[in-house]
């Protein structure tokens, strides 16, 4: 602990990525990244931006990228938001509406562990409300009559680390029942089967929507994310953002991520190998004796019904292959699996036999 530090520093407790190993022959499947690459017409589009033009600022308004966006889901460019990554909008999300005297943050207890972060670095009150014995979001209690309206709620759908996702009836029953609350949808997974809260947007101004190019769209490495929202909050956003960092996408970001949302025949190929994969794995896993919640996401929440989480987690990385384990109450008996290739589930699978039967 340094001397020169900001006082509040020390308190800090900063959010845990999974594990980047370097192992040999290793198989990854702990940080939900897509296993097959991103469009061959992003990659030519972020090549393209590699010339003279580099020595220039990025477009400040990024108004190609933002109005790709809006074509596709029939908004206006001013409605959305773009960061450098979903956790970057995830951080200027909870410094512009988060924040309103004393008002705490509604969210689940079980979730994306980086609002936690984010509630101790920006000191915002908060209130965890438990998820139901099967890990489901219970709509009537974000609906029910409270003392103190919530600052606002947050919650990932589908839900990290469970999968499990509200349709959207019951989003916007919590966004009705919250008409003075920021509701901030997670949508990182969203397009691996479950519906996107952006069709409520016209009907909930304030609902905001946050996803990511991560996952269904193999840009992990590009960090490029974004928010729907009314014009109303994304002008918050905008000034929170404004007041830290102008230009959070580079020339090369944003040009491949425009490429990328506008090859839609790529996103639609990819991810739905990715859920055929996700059903087949839920399968062997099952015979394998595992207890797997229903998932809408790029990866399966597995508990064993007779060995532990944490010996299992390591039994398959001392094989080559990573898995997430959560040390957390609730959850320390699950893993949560990436979904592959059917190749690498299958390889999972036949390590997994050897890992139980040792």
């Amino acid at each position: 602990m340094s001397t020169l530090w900001s006082d509040h520093i020390a308190g800090l407790i900063p959010y845990t990525p999974g594990e980047q190993a370097r192992i040999p022959n290793l198989l990854k499947l702990n940080t939900n990244e897509n296993p097959y690459g991103p469009s061959p017409r992003a990659i030519e589009a972020m090549k393209a931006a590699l010339s003279d033009d580099m020595r220039l600022y990025p477009d400040y308004q990024a108004l190609g990228l933002r109005q790709a966006i809006a074509r596709r889901y029939r908004l206006d460019a001013d409605q959305v938001f773009l960061g450098n990554g979903s956790d970057e909008i995830l951080a200027h999300v909870f410094n512009a509406f988060f924040l309103r005297g004393g008002r705490p943050l509604w969210l689940p207890d079980v979730t994306y562990s980086f609002y936690r972060t984010y509630c101790r670095f920006y000191d915002v009150p908060h209130h965890l409300i438990p998820l139901a014995d099967d890990f489901t979001l219970r709509v009537s209690d974000y609906t029910q009559a409270a003392e103190q309206e919530p600052a606002g709620i947050i919650f990932a759908n589908p839900n990290a680390p469970t999968g499990r996702a509200l349709d959207l009836d019951a989003i916007a029953a919590i966004a009705r029942a919250r008409p003075d609350s920021a509701v901030v949808v997670d949508e990182a997974y969203v397009d691996f089967g479950a519906e996107s809260a952006a069709a409520l947007l016209r009907d909930f101004p304030n609902l905001l929507v946050v996803h990511t190019l991560s996952k269904s769209r193999s840009l992990a490495g590009l960090r490029v994310g974004y928010a729907l929202a009314s014009v109303d909050l994304v002008a918050g956003l905008l000034r929170v953002k404004d007041s830290f960092n102008s230009y959070p996408l580079d020339r090369v970001a944003l040009a491949g991520a425009q490429a990328s949302i506008e090859d839609e025949a790529w996103f639609d190929q990819t991810r739905h190998a990715v859920m055929d994969a996700r059903e087949s794995l839920t399968q062997d896993l099952q015979s394998l004796g595992f207890d797997v919640l229903p998932s809408q996401a790029n990866f399966v929440f597995a508990r064993h019904r007779g060995q532990d989480a944490g010996v299992i987690a390591r039994g398959l990385r001392e094989q080559g292959i990573l898995v997430r384990h959560f040390q957390a109450p609730r959850i320390e008996q699950y893993l949560r699996i990436t979904v592959g290739t059917p190749e690498q589930c299958a390889r999972l699978c036949d390590t997994l036999k050897a890992v139980l039967s040792a």
